[in-house]
């Protein structure tokens, strides 16, 4: 199957994840706050359809995308908050009510998102997609042309259960999306009032023994940080999370991934 290019979008990343609650989607909304801070013209798609968290993460969540009638065919045109263009079932959606859809309506409903929105030229779209491996999943990934996958995990050996599956669609041949690497999230917790210690809750080296499985970098090792946690609920904003461990691995994990496309 030949895949499409969306238009205007020099490369597309897809963050996944095995399985919910490994913090996917904040590693997701870092990764594209960090691309635009250094530059890049950046997109955020939040295709997880049963739980759209990106509106919330960026306050966003009374907004709507509006139409022009005057650009590209009546596209939508996303909402922009700190130098990024944000779409998200979740601005379609009323918060409380859960989503009673069937595989093929959420696939149509991301396609749609993906491509009746005005992007414009974009260094890079992030795809925060759903855990697991369903009908979203495959169908975005068989659809359009995806330059490359991060498969977020925490350090425990149940997510790191999920995880595996989620590489593993990657690497099937009827997807074939290249696997850039793990994301070992809460990988230690720091109390701001000792420095100096480190709390393992949930574990060690399952992200390295997980990459080392599937011969794929470890990309980062990020800890477990309460500030992060604040602005994830008041609006997500890197400039004001202060921790230099944070800031500079984002910053370590954005090099990496563009090194490999640069």
């Amino acid at each position: 199957m030949e895949k499409v290019k969306i238009k205007g979008i020099k490369h597309v990343i897809a963050i996944v994840s095995g399985k919910g609650g490994v913090g996917k989607s904040t590693i997701a909304a870092q990764f594209a706050l960090t691309l635009a801070t250094r530059g890049y013209k950046t997109g955020l798609l939040d295709a997880d359809i049963y739980g759209p968290s990106i509106p919330k993460m960026f306050n966003i969540e009374n907004e709507r995308p509006s139409i022009d009638p005057a650009i590209d065919n009546h596209k939508m045109l996303p909402i922009e908050r700190q130098n990024i263009k944000i779409n998200s079932i979740g601005f379609f959606v009323e918060p409380e009510k859960a989503i009673i859809w069937r595989g093929p309506m959420t696939s149509n409903a991301i396609t749609q998102l993906i491509t009746e929105t005005y992007w414009g030229n974009l260094d890079y779209l992030i795809i925060d997609f759903p855990p697991g491996t369903g009908d979203i999943q495959i169908t975005t990934m068989q659809k359009f042309d995806i330059d490359g996958a991060i498969v977020v995990t925490t350090p425990q050996s149940i997510a790191l259960n999920d995880a595996r599956k989620g590489a593993e669609m990657l690497l099937n041949e009827k997807i074939g999306v290249p696997l850039l690497g793990i994301v070992e999230n809460m990988s230690w917790f720091t109390p701001s009032s000792h420095p100096n210690e480190k709390y393992f809750i949930f574990g060690t080296g399952g992200g390295q023994r997980l990459a080392k499985e599937l011969n794929v970098p470890l990309l980062a090792k990020i800890p477990l940080v309460l500030e992060v946690g604040d602005a994830v609920e008041h609006g997500l904003d890197l400039v004001q999370i202060k921790d230099q461990t944070v800031l500079s691995t984002f910053d370590n994990l954005i090099k990496s991934v563009i090194n490999r496309f640069e």
